[in-house]
């Protein structure tokens, strides 16, 4: 089974640009998760009739918003995070942006996130560490234990642009973006405790050096210079370790800031 995460920064840019339909065709993933996909599905006009198409747009027009694309029926879908765990954290608007999307497979459950940015102010910063971090792995873990699901819990693939750099190999230069939107300690300390609750980041499985990248500034030729953040994440439960066979990122795919990252595993 091979899945694919892409922040695709407008499904329907993509697509017009004549590059979306070629890129499905070479890599031929089971799964797709797109984040960023700036609209609702009629306003697509995507059309890949192997794929089932589930979507979860934001209320405000043209933002944020996330998709699965899936070649296999999933036996549910759960749009946004639950009303108990909004409530619980006083999520409240955030939950209208489309952030999350969750299908529940035989196997596993695969959940779509698209985490918000802190904003080059960092006003964002208290919502993102109090309130998002912890409501979003509280979510993943109720997944888990099937608190969440009328057919129990099962383990947890969660994939999509978490809008941070884990560590200083992560990003190109870190000395100079430390204390920066995107490499803050509140932010990296959500990874941290995503890693401390058993979940594996799936690329570092089998890439330990630095030098490998998922996001890249539009500005000074950054992405030709390699001069990038790894911010772009499949996570995965542990017990689904021995079922991980590869993991990576495809810096050659265009069309997007971000390029996709891939998780194959065996079932």
């Amino acid at each position: 089974m091979k899945i694919i995460s892409w922040n695709i920064n407008g499904i329907r840019a993509v697509h017009k640009k004549g590059l979306l339909t070629p890129f499905v065709e070479k890599y031929n993933p089971d799964i797709m998760c797109f984040q960023e996909t700036k609209a609702e599905q009629n306003q697509s006009e995507v059309d890949l009739p192997e794929y089932e198409e589930y979507w979860n747009s934001a209320a405000r027009k043209g933002y944020s918003g996330t998709a699965i694309f899936t070649k296999i029926k999933p036996l549910s879908v759960i749009n946004d995070l639950p009303e108990k765990i909004v409530k619980k954290n006083n999520l409240g608007e955030v939950n209208t942006e489309g952030r999350v999307i969750a299908a529940e497979y035989k196997d596993f459950f695969l959940v779509n996130v698209y985490t918000p940015n802190s904003k080059d102010d960092l006003s964002r910063i208290p919502l993102r560490h109090k309130i998002w971090d912890p409501a979003f792995l509280e979510y993943i873990k109720s997944l888990e234990t099937g608190a969440l699901s009328a057919s129990g819990g099962k383990p947890v693939i969660f994939c999509g642009d978490l809008n941070v750099a884990h560590t200083p190999l992560d990003l190109a230069r870190p000395k100079e973006n430390e204390g920066r939107k995107g490499f803050t300690l509140e932010e990296r300390e959500g990874i941290d405790n995503i890693i401390k609750a058993g979940y594996l980041d799936t690329f570092r499985v089998f890439t330990k050096e630095g030098g490998h990248y998922s996001w890249w500034t539009h500005f000074s030729n950054a992405r030709a210079r390699n001069v990038g953040w790894r911010i772009d994440y499949i996570f995965a439960s542990p017990k689904l370790k021995n079922k991980i066979k590869s993991a990576g990122i495809l810096p050659s795919v265009m069309g997007s800031d971000h390029c996709p990252i891939t998780l194959e595993l065996s079932f």
